[in-house]
């Protein structure tokens, strides 16, 4: 009986059962069709090198010359390539202000990205670092060696940040120090989702545009997982209350609900900028971050503080969280005013008990240029400038003037509903004849904010403009008389926007 078992259904082709020998062209070893490679569509690949153009070796160009390998080369990031086509070609800088190849003058009323925070006229100390750097040992590869400046970077750092915030990595940018932080609250806790709040921007990367909440997002959103959006304290469209105090008690409580509903042990972090920077320079109503904080330590979730725009003393605080009495993160993220926006550089912090679990544990993120010994010659020097100068203390000295001049404005000009200031960091809120905001945040702008837009050049400012927002964030080194001088321009510009807009006589 064996025998006539292995007769009958050994050689079956491994499917299918029944009786019988194998069928020839039936269940045998599958055959493929003939791989046939496709011809290569061959395009040339080579390049000679002695023909390229000795124009690289001219000390100066024509604006024509530039002109001409800006439209045939540069593609532009955010917007249409074609939007920077006529973008000011800038020659130099000096304190707050930058002047085109034609010597016009512009107030750089934006910090540029909200990061030229010590403006053009850069810090002796800066330069005689970052040469000396240069020359002695340019480059150092952060996962083989250690050098001198990193660890004195992180002990300064140490000492800067309140409470246990005491271990540091140093990428090479806001966006890269927040996908760093995304992987370390991961990792740390093992948990997966990350909350972040629809008006916010933490990066262009696909992890930190899924982060962010604003339409940028659209962009990149698709693949990335784990991102759950939570809403502001302060919606476009709603209240969560007729006063502050009503609106955080609702706002927590629908954050709570939410929390509950994802899952508290799914929850890796809560991640938020400390001031709402590109969505309108936000603060949080009082007690809503201590409120966020308490949430946090309830359900065992991390409190991520993105600082890339506002540490280093933009809002008159050296770090934006510490407007928010009693709330100490457990991560920090920053850029920008680390370097001044001299040299690419940004900072992660963490607290003890995270920095001890990396002791054994790899942490999992890590990046050719981090710690990057040039650059941290050039924060290191840039962050002792801040101390020795009284920089954060200038710009809370400068506060009331902002609030002043945006007074000013509001009172005067139909198109502006309301402003908002914290040390040196301010916006205007642009609306239409019907008050309604004068345009999406993502656009396009109407004719009427086109002639605002133009307006604004002409009158030398210089900076990001995203309406229906107008920041205010000058260098923070600027003094009285230039802040309000930079206030009159933008109000001459206003007058523009308000007889476009049909809210003031033509």
């Amino acid at each position: 009986r064996q025998r006539a078992v292995r007769r009958g259904g050994g050689g079956g082709g491994g499917g299918g059962g029944g009786g019988g020998g194998r069928v020839p062209g039936v269940n045998g070893h599958f055959v493929p069709d003939p791989f046939v490679a496709p011809a290569l569509a061959a395009k040339e690949n080579a390049v000679e090198l002695s023909g390229i153009s000795r124009a690289h070796w001219e000390a100066t160009w024509s604006d024509a010359e530039v002109r001409g390998a800006q439209a045939a080369h540069v593609v532009g990031t955010w917007g249409a390539t074609g939007a920077i086509a006529e973008a000011p070609l800038l020659e130099r800088g000096e304190g707050v202000y930058l002047y085109d190849r034609a010597g016009k003058q512009y107030l750089d009323w934006t910090s540029q990205a909200i990061c030229t925070n010590l403006g053009y006229d850069v810090p002796a100390a800066v330069v005689e670092a970052v040469t000396a750097q240069l020359v002695k040992l340019p480059m150092v590869y952060g996962g083989l060696g250690v050098t001198e400046i990193r660890c004195r970077m992180a002990a300064l750092l140490a000492e800067l940040l309140p409470g246990d915030i005491e271990g540091f990595i140093f990428p090479s940018s806001g966006n890269e120090a927040n996908e760093a932080a995304v992987r370390i609250a991961r990792r740390y806790t093992g948990k997966h989702k990350i909350l972040t709040q629809y008006r916010s921007y933490h990066g262009g990367s696909a992890t930190t545009l899924a982060a962010t909440g604003d339409f940028r997002r659209w962009f990149a959103e698709v693949g990335a997982t784990g991102f759950v959006k939570m809403f502001n304290p302060t919606p476009f469209k709603f209240q969560w209350g007729e006063d502050e105090a009503a609106a955080t008690a609702t706002a927590l409580a629908a954050l709570e609900e939410q929390i509950l509903l994802e899952g508290p042990n799914e929850i890796a972090a809560v991640m938020l900028e400390s001031v709402v920077g590109a969505g309108g320079v936000l603060v949080a109503p009082e007690g809503y971050m201590q409120g966020v904080r308490a949430l946090c330590d309830k359900y065992d979730i991390l409190l991520v503080a993105d600082e890339v725009m506002v540490g280093f003393g933009r809002t008159g605080k050296f770090w934006g969280f510490q407007h928010y009495p009693g709330v100490l993160p457990d991560l920090v993220t920053s850029a920008k005013g680390l370097s001044a926006a001299y040299l690419p550089l940004s900072v992660v912090g963490m607290r003890r008990p995270i920095k001890e679990f990396f002791e054994t544990t790899p942490l999992g993120w890590g990046a050719t240029y981090q710690a990057h010994p040039v650059a941290l010659a050039c924060a290191y020097e840039c962050v002792k400038h801040v101390l020795d100068n009284d920089i954060v203390q200038h710009a809370a000295a400068l506060q009331p003037v902002m609030e002043q001049e945006i007074a000013a404005i509001v009172a005067k000009h139909p198109s502006v509903r309301q402003g908002r200031a914290l040390g040196l960091f301010g916006c205007l809120d642009l609306v239409d004849r019907h008050g309604h905001y004068v345009q999406p945040l993502q656009g396009p702008s109407p004719e009427p904010v086109l002639k605002f837009r133009q307006a604004l050049a002409e009158n030398g400012i210089y900076g990001l403009v995203r309406p229906p927002y107008i920041h205010c964030a000058p260098p923070l080194v600027i003094n009285e008389h230039e802040l309000r001088d930079g206030f009159a321009r933008v109000d001459k510009a206003l007058d523009v926007l308000d007889r476009e807009l049909g809210l003031a006589p033509p």
